[in-house]
């Protein structure tokens, strides 16, 4: 991928919207696959009553709209001012309780998560059904749209492509206790071409530390396939843990 491609793609540009100022990507097919859209705002006319409290707007009570879900509410409803990284808000903004509750919870991904998988980790990756692997560097690309995988050769794999992620673990150890992510098992569709294809990734065993990194990644990829998927994302949300081997990888 030449520079000047990988430029346009992280282009981004400030625009200003009703509900503040944000920070969108300049082409929009390279925003990012879980990144949100305004809600349309209900009319004033529609909403005499805070749609929380059922308390009438007057001169007094003011009428506010949730940058996240768009409804009306007073201003008790509607105080809090969170940040909306899926919407690109520059700022912190003001939601209704319910929605900066979700608000919240995402920004330990993008605090945390993201972080890692911008960061990238080190695995065995298997294409297909090849007896082969290849030690690659994967990581997410700085828009969040493409798996970038890394070595004597280059691939990229479009998030919104991916239809199946599942996590690779050692089993539960001797006397009990949690397991431990091992690799990744993913298919995915490639553009112009017929049915699905498929990779494995499985971390070293070059080290504690570069094995440290490559579970976080991995559970830190999980997350971002859930967020990809489900506008209410869950950062709680258990890991699918299947066998160290499953059929037809």
């Amino acid at each position: 991928m030449s520079s000047g491609v990988a430029a346009r793609r992280d282009a981004k540009k400030l625009v200003r919207s009703p509900s503040g100022l944000r920070m969108v990507p300049e082409h929009r097919a390279f925003g990012s696959p879980f990144g949100l859209e305004e809600p349309q705002w209900v009319p004033d006319k529609e909403c005499p009553r805070c749609m929380q409290c059922d308390a009438k707007f007057d001169f007094i009570t003011r009428k506010h709209h949730c940058r996240r879900c768009g409804r009306c509410f007073c201003d008790r409803c509607c105080s809090q001012k969170v940040s909306l990284r899926r919407m690109c808000f520059v700022d912190p903004v003001r939601q209704c309780a319910e929605c900066a509750l979700v608000s919240h919870k995402e920004a330990e991904f993008y605090d945390k998560q993201l972080k890692v998988l911008l960061s990238g980790a080190t695995f065995l990756v298997t294409f297909g059904n090849s007896e082969k692997s290849e030690t690659m560097v994967c990581r997410l690309s700085n828009n969040q749209r493409y798996l970038f995988l890394d070595g004597d050769s280059h691939y990229e794999i479009e998030i919104a492509h991916i239809s199946t992620v599942q996590i690779l673990t050692d089993g539960v150890p001797p006397g009990g206790g949690n397991t431990r992510a091992t690799g990744m098992f993913l298919q995915y569709t490639v553009p112009g071409a017929e049915g699905m294809a498929q990779l494995q990734l499985t971390a070293g065993e070059d080290g504690n530390a570069s094995r440290r990194q490559a579970a976080a990644w991995l559970v830190a990829m999980h997350k971002v396939l859930w967020v990809s998927s489900d506008q209410a994302w869950d950062p709680s949300s258990s890991v699918v843990f299947i066998s160290r081997h499953p059929a037809g990888c």
